[in-house]
């Protein structure tokens, strides 16, 4: 009985939360502002116009190719080095 107490003690829990912070959420609500915009250039009047063939595609390929992985994947320095996920310097 005691030999599983001593196992199930040096289990180590691991949280599989995403650490959003506020930075996150920025960056995420301007990709969806980014997003939103390109889709309204994409409806625009003349169909044969730069807005809706230009822009509109760069917009959206922007938003969501970029800024929103980006919004996902970003840590500060402060929190890297917190976690202790900064790289020493080699000599």
């Amino acid at each position: 009985m005691a030999r599983i107490e001593a196992r199930s003690s040096k289990r180590k829990t691991n949280v599989a939360a995403l650490p959003f912070t506020r930075s996150n959420y920025q960056i995420l609500a301007f990709g969806l502002v980014v997003i939103v915009l390109g889709y309204i250039a994409l409806g625009q009047q003349p169909w044969d116009g730069t807005l809706p063939l230009v822009v509109a595609p760069i917009l959206l390929v922007l938003g969501y190719c970029v800024i929103i992985p980006l919004g996902i994947l970003y840590r500060s320095k402060a929190e890297k080095q917190a976690n202790g996920a900064t790289s020493s310097p080699r000599q």
